[in-house]
Order: C-alpha cells, then structure tokens, then sequence
C-alpha cells in the first residue's frame, strides 16, 4: 500500500486485496494448519505450517504495521501475550521503566514473571520527563509507556520520553491501545515498539481476543521475537485475525464517535456536585492536556471518574445505570463501566472511588440521562 495513503484509507484497504484466485473483495479466512509443499519441503506458495505462518495472520501484520507507521508486525493470542513477548526479549539483568498508573497485569508481569528472566521492573511518574530522566540508569534496556494510562488516563510525552531513551542506548515500548494509531502514532513520535490489546478498539465488538506488536524497524528485536513466536507458539488463531482485520476497516469512523461521546461524558461528570474529579485528557483542567492535544488527534472513548463519597458511593452509581453494563475490558460498541479496585487483586492501587467507562457508540443524550440515573441514585 503506497504510504502517502490517508490513514482512514489504510484502514479499509491494508491488508485487503482482493482474492487472486476468484477475486473476493472481502479477505478470505484460511484456517488449514498444513500447506503443501514438495519432496525435500520446498515451499510451493510461502507457508508450511499455520504456527509459522498463515495468510490470513499475514494481511492483519500488513495492516497493522501500516496503521502504526510501522516495518512489521507480529500478531498474538492477546494483549498480555504481545506485552509477555516483548518484554521477555530483553536480556538477563535489564530494567524496564513502567508507569506509575499502568494495566494490573503489566504489574503483574513485572512483580511475578520478570524476576524470574532476571528482569527488573521499576515505577517511574512518566507523566514528569524529568523523573523519567532521574531513573535512568545502565541497566535500563526499555521505557515502557502507556498513554493514556490505565485507568487515571495519565498523558506520557512520547517524543521526550524518546529522547531519553535514545541518550541512554535504551528502547521506548508504548502501549497504544487505549488511543490507537487512529489518534496516536508512536512510531512517527520516536518509539521503537508500539503494543496493542487488539481485543478491544480494534476487534471493536467484544467478540474477538488477540494482540500484536508493531516494530519501527525489521530489526534484531523483531527477529527475535518472531523467532520466538515461532518456536513458543504463541500465535494468533486465523479466525481471531480475520475478524481482528474487519475490525480494521471501520476503526476511524468507529473512535471518531467513542471520542465523540466520550467528551460529551466527562463535560456532564465534570459539573457533578458528588464527583471528586474527572480524569479525560480532553478536559482543559488535565494536568497534561496540552501535551495530549499536541500528539494525539483527539483525545479517546475511556473516562475515568472519581466520586467524593469515595468506594461506596461508586458501587451505589455503578449499580444504578443500565446501559452503562458492568464489565471488565473496553473498546467496544457497547458502553461498559467497571470498578477498577474490585477486579485488580489483592492489592489493588486505583483509588477506591474511581469508576472506569469505555464509553461506546450509543446516542450521547441516551448515555447521559443514564449516568443522570447513577447520580441521583447517590441522593
């Protein structure tokens, strides 16, 4: 696909050429685990065997590392295994920089996992540049950023986080999924990888599980984690990429809304009497919203809200809305709404009051008067 292409036309048409054999115009779904080959296994059409490789996984990594400005991509059973694979290509005895507020299981990963590769992960506020530059050390291989965190939505500067990383021979990982390449290019902002969920904006329906990573460069990293990948297994199945790639194709129609709404959201959260703060880098009052508007092109589908009556008074809200369900995960049409305390564990670091809402594709008005129904409940 030529790369002065739009990205909106990227999305439709990347990895979306029509059937050489019969000419369907919607990609077809290869699901054979075996390919035919010759005598001494000569490959007669590219592939062997489907955990090396199939077509249909093939187009979604075109389009993938063509909506993230990429050289490649890989493709995986989930986001977690995207990130696992990624940050298990480092080296004995690295340090891995994580956000302060990040995804429970990057936590997990860093507290249970990693130590046992000899891998070492530290917190580090990198919504401050400086501090990010104050944790840096000789054993840092990799800045892993998360923008907008989850769930407080913290803003990261990429392109000063990249600097840093560059000046001290290290990598910047960011995890795109909250924004995706719809509003977000890491790449083109200094990042070495970018990481998604794809299960959830760019599967788009909550029907559909995967991940993948988008590498800046056909490097030694990315043969080595394709070299993994191949060995370990950890593939994404051809019919979870075949519906990840229709995904795709009406992801910038799709986050045009989500951020639509979403706005409309926090602007009515914002002006409750009952509510703490709102965290949505679209509102003026983030404390990093103008380095959001500058490398984002709008500002997401995710809302996080914190109530004053703190835990109970957001389980009473939680309980109260009906087309706000209650469930984990995001980014589909759906709205969900979920109270982040409850479903990270043990130890749990959200604030006990904070309520996260992936705000979906329902009329505005609709999604308001709901929410109009959880603040009333709390009296």
């Amino acid at each position: 696909m030529p790369t002065e292409r739009r990205l909106e036309t990227l999305a439709v048409h990347a990895g979306g050429e029509s059937d050489p054999h019969n000419g369907a115009v919607a990609p077809p779904l290869h699901l054979s685990t075996t390919f035919r080959h010759g005598p001494a296994a000569e490959r007669m059409a590219g592939y062997e065997y489907q955990r090396e490789g199939n077509p249909t996984q093939d187009r979604l990594e075109t389009a993938l590392a063509a909506l993230e400005g990429g050289a490649a991509a890989l493709a995986y059973g989930s986001g977690m295994a995207a990130m696992t694979a990624a940050l298990e290509c480092l080296p004995p005895g690295s340090e891995v920089l994580i956000p302060e507020d990040c995804y429970a299981g990057l936590r997990s990963l860093g507290a249970e996992f990693l130590p046992e590769r000899g891998v070492t992960v530290r917190r580090v506020d990198q919504a401050d540049p400086a501090a990010v530059a104050a944790a840096m050390g000789p054993a840092v291989r990799m800045i892993w950023a998360e923008t907008p965190s989850n769930p407080q939505l913290r803003i990261a500067d990429l392109a000063a986080l990249s600097a840093i990383a560059r000046q001290h021979g290290a990598l910047l990982a960011v995890d795109n999924t909250f924004a995706t390449p719809v509003l977000q290019r890491p790449l083109a902002l200094g990042a070495d990888l970018v990481m998604h969920s794809t299960t959830k904006y760019m599967g788009g329906h909550s029907d559909v599980m995967g991940g993948a990573l988008v590498f800046a460069r056909r490097d030694a990293l990315f043969e080595k984690a394709a070299h993994r990948r191949h060995i370990t297994g950890n593939i994404l199945a051809p019919f979870s990429a075949w519906l990840t790639l229709r995904g795709l194709r009406s992801l910038p129609a799709r986050m045009a809304w989500h951020c639509a709404n979403a706005r409309r959201v926090a602007e009515f959260l914002a002006a409750q009497p009952a509510v703490a703060r709102v965290h949505y880098p679209g509102l003026a009052g983030h404390p990093n919203h103008a380095v959001a508007a500058r490398q984002m092109r709008d500002f997401g589908g995710m809302v996080s809200v914190e109530f004053k009556g703190g835990r109970e008074a957001a389980l009473v809200f939680a309980g109260a809305v009906e087309l706000f369900t209650n469930a984990t995960s995001l980014g589909g049409v759906e709205s969900l709404i979920e109270h982040r305390a409850s479903v990270e564990g043990p130890n749990p670091v959200s604030p006990p009051g904070l309520l996260r809402l992936s705000v979906g594709l329902e009329h505005a008005e609709d999604l308001l008067e709901d929410l109009a129904r959880g603040i009333a409940a709390l009296g």
